[in-house]
């Protein structure tokens, strides 16, 4: 629990940028979650380097939860100071075919300032929601592509705030769907794309080919976190689930989705618990049938009830 003393002290940091007790089922693409202890929306780098400083000093935890893509936020919700760097939105072109993007951006900002300046690069990237930090420590992407294809750098604040680094590409260990080796605690701050000169024609082209393939084979018309397992070596974890005849079960008010099996859809009123269970049914009943054990993409976070 916050201590009030360091709760007067976030606020005199911070100001409007830090409220209390305020439920994640409003920031969550699932909306599903139990309350933030804290939730802070730094407005810029000092900001940044306040909260992470107050929070190393008190040893309050702290963590970003981005715009809330890809997560399942228990229903105890989450102590501590939760971080959501929408107010960090600042996007660039840059000299040598680069953009810059601070980690606020969103997926749909990228996509309309690359098409209406020519930039191509980032096209597959248009049907992934979230933000720009976001897609960095998931190594976000499709078969085609993944993120690591096309950082050059990242700058990253330390967890005590006081120090920012600049890591280039060959220092960073994206693996599948994760970017490893950065300190626990730290935070990204941006990221130096490198694209290609294209003209807005073409990149409005591949991204209306991207975005009509994810609304064919998505259910986007309901609450959900996206591709809840990785995809095993070789084979395509909603491939197994719908082969295992999972497709359309429901657990309270969560849903395996009938568009596609490897999304958990909350069709009303559901927890954090429904999406668990689903996810423990379709790993069991896939493990007794094929032998695979699917390993979670979503990022599971915050405090049973």
């Amino acid at each position: 629990m916050i201590p009030r003393s360091v709760r007067i002290e976030l606020e005199e940091a911070l100001g409007d940028g830090i409220r209390f007790g305020v439920p994640l089922s409003r920031h969550t693409s699932l909306r599903i979650g139990g309350d933030a202890e804290a939730l802070a929306h730094p407005s810029g780098r000092e900001d940044m380097a306040r909260l992470l400083s107050i929070c190393a000093e008190h040893k309050v935890p702290q963590r970003v939860l981005g715009s809330g893509f890809n997560t399942l936020v228990l229903d105890g919700g989450i102590e501590g100071v939760t971080i959501q760097l929408s107010r960090m939105r600042r996007l660039e072109e840059r000299p040598n075919a680069g953009v810059r993007a601070e980690a606020g951006v969103s997926h749909s900002q990228v996509t309309r300032f690359c098409t209406s300046h020519g930039l191509s690069g980032l096209e597959f990237a248009s049907g992934i929601p979230g933000s720009v930090g976001g897609w960095l420590s998931m190594n976000a992407g499709i078969p085609e592509n993944e993120m690591k294809d096309v950082v050059r750098e990242i700058e990253v604040m330390s967890p005590t705030g006081r120090h920012v680094r600049h890591l280039g590409r060959g220092r960073l260990r994206f693996v599948y769907r994760a970017l490893r080796g950065l300190a626990p605690g730290s935070v990204i701050l941006s990221v130096l794309f490198g694209v290609v000169l294209s003209n807005p024609d073409e990149v409005r082209l591949g991204v209306n080919r991207l975005l009509a393939r994810r609304a064919d084979t998505q259910p986007l018309n309901v609450p959900s976190c996206g591709s809840v397992f990785q995809n095993p070596p070789g084979d395509h974890a909603g491939r197994l689930i719908e082969a295992a005849g999972l497709k359309g079960l429901r657990i309270g008010g969560a849903e395996i989705s009938p568009v596609h099996a490897n999304f958990i859809a909350n069709i009303g009123g559901a927890c954090a618990n429904d999406v668990l269970a689903l996810i423990e049914a379709a790993r069991t009943k896939v493990h007794k049938q094929f032998g695979v054990w699917l390993a979670p993409e979503v990022r599971i976070i915050g405090r049973p009830a």
